[in-house]
C-alpha cells in the first residue's frame, strides 16, 4: 500500500469522524431553535443542552486534523483549494465563530431578549455550515476550477448552475438533521425522557425520507458531473447497497421504538459504507485531474512522520471521546439530568 493511499485513508477517517460528531452538533442546534419557534422548547431543549454542554468544545478537532493533514500530505492542495475554498471556507469560519459566541453567551449571558437573537443565529449556522462545507465535494469532481496563466480560477457560473452542487448541498442539510435526530432519539430514550423522545423520534422519521432521496439525487447528478467517478461507484455498488440496508434497519428500529442504540450504530454504518465507498471510487484523485494521491504526496520522510503523528492522534482522540461519553454523556446521573452542566 502506497503512502498516498495510507494518507488519504487516515484523512478520510478524520473527516468521517467530523461528519458524525458535527452533524449531531449542527442538527441539535437547529432543533433547539426550531423548538423555540414551535413551542416545544420545554420538551426537548434540556435534552439537547445536556448533550451539547460537554461535547461542543471538541467537535472541530476532527476538522482541524483534516485540514492540516491535507496540506501536509498533499502540498498542492493548498494551491488549488486555497483559492477554490476562499469563499465557502471563510463563510464556514465566520459561522463557526458565531456558534462559539452563542456557546459563550449561553454559559455566561443573562438577557432573554438578546438570547433569542443568538438562538436564531445558532440555529441558522446549524444548516449554513454544512451547506458551505459540502461544496468541497462538488468542487473536487472537476469542471468548476481551472488554471489560467498559472493561477487557479473558479467558474462561478458552472458552480451555481451545476445540479450536482445543489444535490450535495441538499444532501448535507438533510443528512445533518437525520443523523442528529437519530442520535437524540436514542439519547432521549436513554435519559427516560418520553416527551422529548416522541418529538425527536418524529424528527428522525420525517428526515429519513429526504435523506435517502437526496442521496439518490446526488448519485444521479454525479453521472453528469463526472461520469468516470459515477462508473467507479457503480462498480463497487455493494457498499451503497449495504448502506441502504443499514438505513432500512435504523428507520425500522426507531419506528418500532426498540433497539435504539443499535439503530444509531446502523446510522453510523450507513454513512460509513456510503462515505468510504464514495471516497474509494474517487481515487486516485483528491481534486479531479489536478491532485493525484500518488503524484501529489509529499516526500517519503515527511509522509512517514505525518502518518505516524496522525495515527497517534487517532489513538489519543478516539479513546478521549469514549472517555468523554462515559464520564459525561452516558453517566447515569448526568443523562438523567441530576447533575449540573459539565463543560
Amino acid at each position: 500500500m502506497s503512502y498516498g493511499v495510507v494518507a488519504i485513508t487516515i484523512l478520510w477517517t478524520f473527516l468521517f469522524g467530523y461528519l458524525i460528531v458535527a452533524s449531531i452538533d449542527f442538527g441539535a442546534g437547529f432543533f433547539s431553535y426550531y423548538s423555540v419557534l414551535t413551542g416545544h422548547e420545554n420538551k426537548i431543549h434540556n435534552i439537547i443542552q445536556r448533550y451539547l454542554s460537554p461535547v461542543w468544545e471538541v467537535t472541530n478537532v476532527f476538522l482541524i486534523f483534516f485540514v492540516v493533514g491535507l496540506v501536509g500530505f498533499f502540498p498542492d492542495a493548498a494551491f488549488y483549494y486555497g483559492t477554490a475554498l476562499l469563499v465557502p471556507g471563510s463563510l464556514a469560519t465566520v459561522l463557526l465563530a458565531i456558534r462559539g459566541a452563542y456557546y459563550a453567551y449561553n454559559t455566561y449571558g443573562s438577557s432573554k431578549d438578546n438570547n433569542k437573537i443568538y438562538m436564531a443565529l445558532y440555529g441558522a449556522t446549524g444548516l449554513l455550515i454544512p451547506a458551505a462545507l459540502s461544496t468541497v465535494l462538488a468542487i473536487s469532481e472537476g469542471g468548476i476550477i481551472y488554471l489560467a496563466d498559472g493561477k487557479v480560477q473558479i467558474d462561478w457560473i458552472s458552480f451555481f448552475a451545476n445540479p450536482y452542487t445543489w444535490s450535495v448541498i441538499l444532501l448535507g442539510l438533510v443528512s445533518v438533521l437525520y443523523i442528529s435526530a437519530m442520535f437524540l432519539s436514542y439519547y432521549a430514550n436513554r435519559a427516560g425522557d418520553e416527551i422529548a423522545f416522541e418529538v425527536v423520534r418524529r424528527y428522525a422519521l420525517i428526515w429519513s425520507g429526504p435523506t435517502i432521496l437526496c442521496s439518490f439525487f446526488a448519485f444521479l447528478t454525479l453521472n453528469q458531473q463526472n461520469p468516470e467517478h459515477f462508473s467507479a461507484m457503480v462498480d463497487m455498488s455493494w457498499m451503497f447497497i449495504a448502506s441502504f440496508l443499514c438505513f432500512m434497519f435504523a428507520v425500522y428500529a426507531v419506528w418500532k421504538q426498540k433497539w435504539l442504540g443499535l439503530a444509531f450504530i446502523m446510522v453510523m454504518l450507513q454513512f460509513a459504507f456510503a462515505w468510504y465507498g464514495y471516497g474509494r471510487s474517487h481515487l486516485p484523485y483528491i481534486l479531479y485531474k489536478y491532485i493525484n494521491i500518488h503524484e501529489g504526496i509529499t516526500n517519503d520522510a515527511m509522509a512517514i512522520s505525518m502518518i505516524t503523528a496522525f495515527v497517534l492522534g487517532l489513538c489519543v482522540l478516539i479513546p478521549s471521546l469514549f472517555l468523554l461519553m462515559r464520564l459525561f454523556l452516558f453517566d447515569a446521573n448526568y443523562i438523567l439530568g441530576r447533575a449540573g452542566k459539565k463543560g
